[in-house]
């Protein structure tokens, strides 16, 4: 049986059912999939828990504690973690971010 892995990015400006993408090797399903909000990776992530995905990453979007939400959401089931950065950089993401 494959593992199954899932990246979930958070973005009002995503269409869910168009950004999306599904790489399949000999031994993995890495899939990308986006939310407009954590409404929706609420739903997502039941989705891939019944689909029995072992592991997701979600963007810095998520933050520590929305992060530690979906993990309790999972009866921590599924290894949950975040994307982070150096806090130096902080000013280089809020301005990329910003112009959304």
């Amino acid at each position: 049986m494959k593992k199954k892995f899932a990246f979930l990015l958070m973005g009002g400006h995503y269409d869910p059912e168009k950004h999306q993408a599904c790489f399949e090797t000999e031994n993995q399903i890495s899939y990308i999939f986006t939310v407009r909000n954590f409404e929706e990776a609420c739903q997502r992530v039941s989705l891939l828990q019944k689909d029995g995905v072992g592991a997701i990453e979600l963007c810095g979007a998520f933050g520590p504690e929305k992060a530690q939400q979906l993990i309790e959401q999972t009866s921590n089931q599924i290894a949950i973690g975040y994307m982070t950065h150096y806090a130096e950089q902080d000013p280089l993401f809020a301005s990329f971010f910003s112009q959304f």
